[in-house]
Parts: structure tokens; sequence; C-alpha cells
């Protein structure tokens, strides 16, 4: 359970690193330095890296392949950006995004299963 919460919690911190800087339209976008935009995202990043870090080592230890971290973290990714785009970005969600959501999850159950 360790493994889950810290990659939900690492994937907040980069959802919010690589997207915060593109809400507001072109003039707030336009109007961030990109120099600036970096340096944010990397501070910010830095939290994602100490709860990535130790989720991925804690999944180990208890049994995971890397190939289930990863589609895992993916899955969990996809959920947090989801609740992303809608809540800060303001961009609404479609079929095609809960599609998409299906597949990973069909890869999650894949690489899961038998185990």
């Amino acid at each position: 359970m360790s493994t889950i919460l810290l990659l939900v919690l690492s994937n907040l911190f980069m959802t919010t690193a690589w997207y915060w800087h593109i809400r507001g339209g072109a003039q707030a976008i336009e109007a961030r330095p990109l120099v600036v935009v970096i340096a944010i995202s990397w501070g910010i990043a830095l939290f994602e890296y100490c709860l990535a870090v130790p989720a991925n080592r804690i999944g180990t230890l208890n049994g995971w392949t890397a190939g289930q971290l990863k589609v895992a973290q993916e899955a969990i990714a996809l959920i947090i950006f989801g609740g992303f785009m809608v809540l800060v970005l303001k961009e609404p969600l479609h079929w095609r995004h809960f599609a998409a959501f299906a597949c990973i999850m069909a890869a999650v159950a894949f690489l899961f299963s038998g185990k």
C-alpha cells in the first residue's frame, strides 16, 4: 500500500511540475519566462523524485517487477492527470480519455495477473 500511496503523491507533484505553466491561455503562457518556468518545474519535480524513488524501492522489495511498477505508475498518472486537467486546466474529459484509461488498466491487469 505504501508503494501506491507514494506513487500517487509523486504523480501529483510531477503532473503539477509538467503542466502548471500552461493554464490561463496563450497570453498567460507567453507572460511566463521559459527559464523561470523550467526552474520552478525542476523545484517541484524534486519532490516527485523524493517520493517516486522510495516507491519503486519499496515496491521491488515487496515483490513487484519493474514492469508492474511502471504500468501502475502510468495508470496512476492518468488518473491524476485527468483530475488536474479538469480542475486546474479547466479542460473537459471526453470518451477517448476514458478509452485510454481502460487500455492502461488492461495493461495493469495483464502484468499483475497470475501474481
